[in-house]
């Protein structure tokens, strides 16, 4: 649901929307693509798990759509998310849940990740590392999925409830 909303303009301009590891295939065809290769489709070759070539606030919408799983340590990716969207921007997450058969089959997934791994990533990172607010989190059996928006350093922690309603 995010994900279409992403493309409404507002304030009369277009969202800033980007696909990280994109390969051939992005979201929209619009989207600015990312990834390690060169592939049709991409347009700025970057290794994701170092520094995103992107400028601090200045993205809306970023689609991590399988791709987490392909990263040894994906939280360095996650801190450079939060450091190029804008307040209220978006980070939409997939990926194969662990339990399915898809976790495993490819060889290059370095990761298994489960929603509590979402919630590790919202709730469970040192002090001073990058804070995010879920706007959703689940898992249909074959995919987990989420979106998140970046926290500003002092704002307040989700709370029990709101988290309730995607973690236990």
């Amino acid at each position: 649901m995010y994900a279409v909303w992403s493309r409404i303009r507002v304030a009369g301009r277009d969202p800033v929307v980007v696909d990280l590891g994109c390969g051939g295939t992005k979201q929209y065809p619009g989207n600015l693509g990312l990834d390690l290769l060169p592939a049709p489709g991409v347009d700025a070759v970057a290794d994701l798990s170092g520094s995103l070539p992107l400028a601090d606030d200045s993205v809306d919408v970023l689609f991590a759509v399988h791709i987490l799983e392909h990263l040894i340590d994906f939280l360095p990716l996650v801190d450079e998310c939060h450091r190029v969207l804008r307040p209220g921007g978006v980070l939409h997450v997939m990926s194969p849940w662990w339990g399915h058969v898809n976790a495993v089959a490819d060889p290059t997934h370095v990761r298994l990740l489960d929603v509590q791994t979402v919630k590790g990533v919202c709730l469970q990172r040192p002090p001073g590392t990058p804070r995010w607010y879920p706007l959703h989190a689940g898992c249909d059996g074959a995919s987990i999925f989420a979106d998140l928006t970046p926290l500003a350093p002092d704002a307040p922690q989700p709370t029990p409830s709101h988290l309730a309603r995607f973690f236990t």
